[in-house]
């Protein structure tokens, strides 16, 4: 298996808690997980870069569902699902899922972020 670049916003309560499951999933250590709020060096706008899921597998940069996609090929438990998304029907349905979540991902921050507070 090869290696993956994941970008993560660091700042948002969602992507910290998912990029938390993630390490726990990688156990043999395939993904670097990059926190773009910090990185020096971004392949992309900052903005761009933090707007949706970016991801490198094999020199290739990756953007939503097919990211995530990667990502979950480098875990050996999801890594069947990121083998299905190679083929396009599948991965077209992951993106118009990815797509309707980005919609509604500014109330889970908020929600999140509300709750991180009390804690």
């Amino acid at each position: 298996m090869t290696r993956v670049t994941v970008w993560h916003d660091g700042n948002c309560p969602l992507c910290r808690r998912e990029i938390a499951i993630m390490r726990r999933l990688d156990r043999r250590g395939r993904i670097d997980f990059i926190d773009a709020t910090g990185a020096d060096d971004c392949p992309i706008d900052r903005a761009a870069l933090l707007a949706r899921f970016h991801a490198m597998e094999d020199g290739r940069f990756l953007s939503g569902a097919a990211a995530f996609a990667a990502m979950w090929r480098a875990i050996p438990v999801l890594r069947p699902i990121g083998l299905l998304a190679r083929y396009r029907p599948v991965l077209d349905l992951l993106e118009r899922a990815y797509l309707r979540f980005l919609k509604v991902r500014p109330r889970l921050q908020r929600w999140l972020g509300k709750h991180e507070a009390k804690a």
